[in-house]
């Protein structure tokens, strides 16, 4: 349904479903919050979801909202919640309803405090007490957030004050920490230290500076014994080194002979590359018999240039024919269903007869190896039979003769040992056992000799028979396959002829499609001639380019022998360089040696090993009393550095300490600021309240005035504390709870809409606001209220609110409504539905 500016009435008897519309808006809008108990209860009985969708306007913006809702086994979900709104759309269901709050600026509590008197809660705010009273009043005026900004002031105070208190108690922690380090008088522990250390310091430099010297004579006394132990070594190394080198010059003398060897054979083969150079050479048009490689690499670089233009050719050429070939195929596409019928049939023979043909070949392949199988079967057969063996028997041949070979071989290792030591009892009978022994290995030896050569005939035997054997299994196999064979090529060769029969009759219904398929394959195959003619072209450059890159291969193989040459060169004459060099050296050598053999003394040696055993007795005795002196000039160090970062210490301390009363400072200063801020928070909202007050109370006055038609009192008076009391005429206070009910209705309508007015209208200037929304508000007024009631739904239409929403049964609101639906229910389906009733005119 849509409602209509205005005041619109929704009218129908009791128990039609007249709330349930206002009830819709409010969940549509806040959801469960709209719902006093739980979501099931959206749900009409029987039924498994809901679904509610508002469209409404607010500060000149458009806004869709909608929400369904479905059982999910026996719990009520929210399935769907989404708001489109002019700046885009918002879903999910907190994020919907702070959306609402935010654009209507309360939330469900409040818009049931403000805008939307429900059914049974017109005197809430009568006796609500006057603390609640005061929270929802101070919640639709945004001054609870007054509030909360205070108690955050607070807290921020409070914290603050904290943190100050700690910082405080660090502070008096570290004057305690300077007081202690300033009374132990570190200054002047710290110069005595020094002082002791200065001395210990000059005792070990004297002793250091003695025990340098000692050392500079140890070393004195050393290099003597080693400069003439070094001679001794020189000496004994120059022997080593004269042998060696003599024995170097030999070898490279050696290496050089190779040398030139090589060099002789690289020339020979350079002569050779040169001759295959020059054959080569004059196969071509190159004019000179040895030309130049950059000639060689610029026509090879042409013949490339052209290659590729004729690659471009029969690709050019090679599209054409596909061309025309898809013209032909997109040809006989054109043909009707017959020709269709025709081609396919045509392609099952094509295929078959092809599958035949090849069929056929490789019968005739299978029949042509039977028959290489039957020769070399029957050739295996007659090695076989020639043999004096049972073909059965072969194999037991060759075990039999493999041990009569073992055997012999056995017998003839018996007599060569009995040759070798004959038990006789003398010379003739000796020299006759000899020969016996001999002529008896003899012949045990030419028995090996026969056996072998039985042996080897015995596995050529075995292995004749394995392959006959082989032979056999796959000619079998063979002979069945190609039975086979023929039986499915006889098959085949009589569904091409029933194919070809089928296609010929279809075939004169194509006939001018089939000629035109013709000529484009006609065109293929001339674009294919020409492409093969390309292709024997660019053979023919390719050929070309081979013997040129030949060539190339050639020039760079001699410049490669003749860098190899030249390589071969330097190194033999760098091996005589190096020959003569060390040959001079050697002569150094010998010289040298000469000279160190003639300026050996024994007498200056033997005085240096004193000389050093005397160094080596001080060293040993002032190392302990260095190594005391170091270790009590460590301990005073230590000491010394321990006083120094005590004074560090001391000086971080103190620094800190300065750093602490800042900050404690500070946190004073901020301390005092947040209570000011507090204060101005809790006045600022004292204020608020007053000036808030005030308009509400006139508004309040101005409205019960209006509604209330008897002239028992005189004013309301509202505090600041939201304290209602009403005077009588004669001056006489009186509770709300005093009043009767319909002037307890009254006075709660009357505090609602100066609410409203007081939200609407604004202290500095009008703001948007929800419609006002009464549901039955006429149960406890009589008839004559009911018509000040209507005075006050028009005076606050007067007062800017756009659209007012009332549910009665009541006639006389019902006529003065600028919009009226209907509500009615149907008996059998128990189901409402709603109507526009035409006896009110939409205003224009």
């Amino acid at each position: 349904m849509t409602l209509r500016a205005g005041v619109t009435v929704v009218h129908g008897v009791n128990g039609s479903g007249k709330s349930s519309l206002l009830e819709a808006c409010f969940f549509a809008l806040y959801g469960a919050r709209a719902v006093e108990g739980t979501l099931d209860e959206v749900i009409s009985n029987g039924a498994e979801e809901m679904a509610v969708e508002l469209w409404f306007t607010h500060d000149d913006g458009r806004f869709h909202v909608e929400r369904e809702v479905k059982l999910r086994g026996d719990t009520a979900k929210t399935t769907t919640c989404g708001l489109e709104t002019p700046t885009g759309a918002v879903d999910g269901v907190t994020d919907v309803e702070a959306r609402v709050a935010s654009l209507l600026r309360m939330d469900a509590e409040a818009f049931v405090n403000c805008a939307y008197v429900r059914q049974g809660e017109v005197n809430k705010l009568i006796n609500a007490s006057p603390g609640d009273r005061q929270d929802m009043i101070d919640d639709l005026l945004q001054l609870g957030k007054l509030e909360e900004y205070r108690e955050r002031a607070s807290d921020a105070r409070v914290g603050v004050g904290r943190v100050r208190d700690d910082k405080q108690g660090a502070l008096s922690q570290v004057t305690e920490q300077v007081e202690v380090k300033e009374d132990k008088e570190l200054h002047d522990r710290l110069n005595d230290l020094q002082g002791e250390l200065s001395e210990v310091t000059g005792d070990v430099e004297d002793k250091r500076e003695n025990r340098e010297e000692a050392l500079e004579a140890l070393e004195a006394a050393e290099s003597v014994i080693e400069e003439y132990e070094a001679r001794r070594e020189e000496i004994d190394e120059l022997d080593e080194e004269i042998d060696e080198l003599a024995a170097t010059i030999s070898e490279a003398e050696g290496e050089r002979e190779a040398l030139g060897e090589r060099i002789r054979s690289l020339r020979e083969t350079a002569d050779a590359l040169r001759e295959e150079l020059k054959a080569a050479v004059a196969e071509t048009d190159l004019g000179a018999a040895d030309p130049d490689p950059d000639a060689v690499a610029e026509r090879l670089e042409t013949l490339d240039d052209e290659a590729e233009s004729l690659r471009d050719d029969i690709e050019k050429r090679r599209l054409e024919a596909q061309e025309y070939e898809s013209t032909a195929g997109t040809t006989r596409e054109r043909a009707d269903e017959l020709r269709e019928e025709a081609d396919a049939d045509r392609e099952e023979a094509d295929e078959l007869e092809a599958d035949v043909e090849t069929d056929r070949e490789s019968l005739e392949e299978r029949r042509a190896d039977l028959e290489e199988s039957d020769e070399e079967i029957e050739a295996l057969r007659e090695e076989l039979s020639a043999a004096s063996v049972e073909r059965s028997a072969v194999e037991a041949h060759r075990e039999s003769v493999a041990e009569e070979l073992t055997a012999a071989r056995e017998r003839v290792a018996e007599l060569e040992a009995d040759l070798g030591s004959p038990h006789v009892e003398s010379v003739d009978e000796d020299r006759e056992r000899v020969a016996e022994l001999e002529a008896d290995l003899e012949t045990a030896e030419s028995r090996v000799e026969e056996l072998g050569e039985d042996q080897e005939r015995a596995v050529e035997l075995v292995e004749t028979e394995t392959e006959l054997a082989r032979l056999e299994e796959s000619r079998a196999n063979v002979a069945e396959l190609v039975e086979q064979k023929a039986d499915t090529l006889e098959e085949r060769e009589a569904r091409v002829e029933e194919l070809r029969e089928e296609a010929e009759e279809l075939d004169a219904e194509a006939a001018e499609a089939e000629a035109d398929a013709e000529d484009a394959d006609a065109d293929a195959e001339a674009a294919r001639e020409a492409v093969d003619e390309l292709n024997a072209e660019k053979a023919t450059i390719d050929e070309r380019r081979e013997r040129l890159e030949r060539i190339e291969e050639l020039l760079e193989d001699v410049a490669d022998n003749e860098r190899e040459v030249e390589q071969f060169r330097e190194r033999r004459d760098n091996k005589a360089e190096l020959n003569d060099e060390r040959r001079e050296r050697l002569a150094d050598k010998r010289e040298r040696k000469s000279e160190l053999e003639a300026e050996f003394d024994q007498s200056a040696l033997e005085s240096a090993h004193g000389e050093k055993e005397r160094a080596e007795d001080y060293l040993d005795r002032v190392e302990p009393y260095l190594e005391e002196q170091r270790e009590r000039r460590d301990e005073l160090q230590a000491e010394i550095g321990a006083v120094e970062n005590e004074l560090e210490e001391l000086e971080e301390l103190r620094e800190r300490r300065d750093e602490l009363e800042a900050v404690v400072d500070r946190l004073e200063s901020l301390y005092d600021e947040a209570h000011d801020l507090q204060r101005t928070y809790a006045d600022l909202r004292a204020e608020l309240r007053r000036r808030n007050v005030e308009t509400l109370e006139a508004m309040l006055n101005e409205t019960f005035r209006l509604v209330y038609q008897n002239d028992s009192y005189a004013r309301i008076e509202l505090d600041g504390d939201y304290e209602l009391t009403v005077y009588q005429k004669d001056g006489t206070p009186l509770e709300p709870e005093q009043l009767s009910g319909g002037e307890r209705a009254l006075f709660n309508l009357s505090l609602r809409c100066a609410i409203y007015r007081l939200l609407a209208e604004g202290i500095d200037g009008a703001a948007p606001m929800p419609p006002l929304i009464l549901d039955e508000p006429t149960v406890f007024l009589d008839s004559g209220h009911v018509s000040r009631l209507v005075e006050l739904v028009e005076s606050m239409t007067d007062h800017g609110v756009d659209q007012i929403l009332v549910v009665s049964h009541d006639d006389e609101l019902v006529e003065a409504a600028d919009d009226l639906l209907a509500v009615q229910k149907n008996p059998t389906t128990n189901r409402s539905s709603v109507e526009r009733s035409a006896t009110v005119e939409a205003p224009s």
